[in-house]
C-alpha cells in the first residue's frame, strides 16, 4: 500500500497541474472567441471571413469577375481559399501557444486529426508519474509516458 502523505501530496500536486491545464483552456477559449481572419482569393475576386476556430462566418465578391468564371474554376477558387484561410486561422491561434502535450500538435488537435490516444497517454503521463504506483492500484495500469 502506497504511503498516505506522499499520496496526498502527489495528489496535490496533480490537482495544481490539472488547475494550470483549466487555466490555459479558458485562455485558449476566449482567444478563440476573439480572433477573426481575413483571407482574399488569389485572384482577389473574394474574400472570407474565420472565427478563430477556423469556421467559415462571411464570404465576400469583389467585383463581377466572379460572374464570368467557369463553374468549376469558381468552385476551385473558394476550396482553395476556404482551406487557406482554415490554415491560417488555426496557426494565428497556435502562434505561441505550448499545449504541454508531447508529441500532439495543436494544428493536429484544432483539425481533429490528432490521435486520441496520444491525446490521453500525453495528459495521463504526467499524472501517473506523480501518483507512482498508486496510480497502478487504482487503475491496474499505467499509461506509457512518452518523456521519461
Amino acid at each position: 500500500m502506497a504511503d498516505w502523505e506522499s499520496m496526498a501530496e502527489a495528489t496535490e500536486t496533480a490537482m495544481q497541474a490539472l488547475e494550470k491545464e483549466q487555466q490555459k483552456l479558458t485562455e485558449l477559449q476566449q482567444k478563440m472567441d476573439a480572433d477573426s481572419t481575413t483571407v482574399r482569393a488569389k485572384d482577389r475576386s473574394l474574400s472570407m471571413t474565420f472565427d478563430g476556430r477556423g469556421e467559415l462566418t462571411g464570404m465576400q465578391f469583389h467585383g463581377t469577375k466572379f460572374r464570368s468564371m467557369a463553374p468549376g474554376q469558381l468552385a476551385h477558387l473558394i476550396v482553395e481559399t476556404v482551406q487557406s484561410g482554415r490554415a491560417q486561422a488555426i496557426e494565428k491561434l497556435s502562434a505561441g501557444m505550448d499545449l504541454g502535450l508531447s508529441g500532439v500538435s495543436f494544428a493536429d488537435l484544432a483539425s481533429g486529426k490528432a490521435n486520441p490516444e496520444q491525446i490521453l497517454e500525453s495528459l495521463m503521463g504526467p499524472f501517473a508519474g506523480e501518483l507512482g504506483g498508486a496510480f497502478d492500484e487504482i487503475t491496474g495500469s499505467r499509461p506509457k509516458n512518452k518523456d521519461k
